[in-house]
């Protein structure tokens, strides 16, 4: 449940999927995670790591705003190791990227620029103060508008209540037997993420959509790779972070050359998931508080779930994510 109420899309938000360890006691499961580490595991894990270029640290010197989009709920009460974990890591909660990035981005996706579009396409009016407001509402940036630089925050409420959707669309698709597409314009960060969902999809009985041969993106050049079953961009003998839209349009493109039918879901990030949804193709993804244009999708209608959280941490912090993810997936396999 949202905790501002100033985002003009407020009534399209999908209600959070109640939750209770008391309703999964007794139920068989198809996945079984290992145990959630503790915060302080994940402090010690993130102590270590330098800070990215552009980003903010939290230090006592820094002046942090007393009004926060990180306000606990009930979900937060529930699930209280999964959002310590969340917190400790900097996946939610007082996060690496800036507020200036973060309002930059905005502007810069409402100028429609390539690297920030992605592919998502406009169906609504929108303006600076819609988007800010559906950012705060759908995320949890800081509220007031006059803050302008500094450590922003993520919701780990919200991020949890997003997940639980995303797991129960995942779920659902995988006990039907969908054709699934997974796909990241974020390798670094979210490879091992999508990797973890398609292997566990293959597993029970999902078509994870991998076609053969050599696929060309022509627009931005390079090739699609697929690695353990998830989509990347490759150019230069690497994968790089790409904002992009082509990278699936490309794919999608060829699916249909060949003659195949277009995926049941897509589950992917960045351009990846604002092209499959703007195409009419039921997509979940996950966004960072600097991308707003997969928000705006889902309050288009166009994406189904965007989980807000920073994209791009060491990617072993994302592993009681990927857990609760799994929890909630495997219980529609559940009969």
């Amino acid at each position: 449940m949202s905790n501002h109420s100033s985002s003009p899309h407020a009534d399209e938000e999908s209600p959070a999927v109640p939750l209770t360890q008391s309703g999964r006691e007794g139920r068989s499961q198809r996945y079984s995670p290992r145990s959630a580490p503790t915060a302080q595991c994940f402090g010690r894990l993130n102590a270590g790591i330098a800070d990215r270029e552009g980003e903010t640290s939290v230090t006592e010197e820094q002046s942090v705003p007393a009004a926060t989009g990180n306000v606990p709920g009930p979900l937060f009460e529930e699930h209280p190791d999964l959002a310590a974990a969340l917190e400790a890591g900097r996946i939610t909660g007082e996060v690496g990227t800036p507020r200036e990035n973060n309002l930059s981005h905005i502007h810069r996706f409402l100028d429609q620029e390539r690297q920030f579009d992605f592919g998502v396409a406009l169906t609504q009016e929108w303006d600076y103060a819609k988007v800010f407001a559906l950012m705060v509402e759908k995320v949890g940036l800081r509220p007031d508008p006059a803050f302008t630089e500094g450590v922003d925050t993520i919701s780990t409420e919200r991020c949890i209540a997003a997940l639980a959707r995303f797991g129960d669309v995942l779920g659902s698709a995988v006990a039907a037997q969908a054709r699934i597409l997974f796909a990241t314009g974020h390798p670094g960060g979210m490879l091992p993420v999508h990797m973890a969902f398609a292997q566990w999809a293959a597993a029970h009985g999902a078509e994870v959509i991998s076609p053969d041969g050599y696929i060309a993106v022509p627009e931005i050049g390079g090739d699609l790779r697929r690695i353990s079953g998830v989509w990347v961009w490759h150019q230069h003998g690497g994968v790089p972070h790409t904002h992009l839209a082509e990278p699936m349009a490309a794919l999608l493109d060829e699916l249909t050359t060949r003659g195949e039918e277009a995926p049941d879901l897509v589950v992917a990030d960045h351009g990846w998931a604002g092209c499959a949804g703007t195409r009419g193709i039921r997509s979940i993804g996950f966004a960072d508080c600097n991308d707003p244009a997969l928000f705006v999708a889902e309050a288009q209608g166009q994406v189904e779930v965007s989980v807000p959280l920073d994209d791009d941490v060491v990617p072993q912090l994302y592993q009681p994510l990927i857990d609760f993810v799994l929890q909630i997936a495997a219980e529609h396999l559940d009969g």
